[in-house]
């Protein structure tokens, strides 16, 4: 399953609210340096769907607010 979300760094508190089916916006206090926005965001993603971390992929937007990443399920 692909989903579309929106990244929102150095927020005040980790959160995701889901927008529609397979939209998303995720708030994460991490900063986007080093890549620990996008590994919070991760972790975030793999609760809300009750899956490991490693069954999330980002697929396109590595640096960029706009990801779609991949759910294996």
């Amino acid at each position: 399953m692909l989903i579309h979300v929106k990244i929102k760094p150095d927020s005040k508190e980790d959160k995701i609210v889901q927008k529609n089916d397979t939209s998303f916006i995720v708030q994460v206090k991490e900063p986007a340096e080093d890549n620990r926005a996008n590994k919070r965001m991760i972790e975030l993603v793999a609760d809300k769907f009750k899956i490991i971390k490693s069954k999330v992929k980002i697929v396109t937007g590595h640096h960029h607010p706009s990801k779609i990443l991949e759910i294996i399920e």
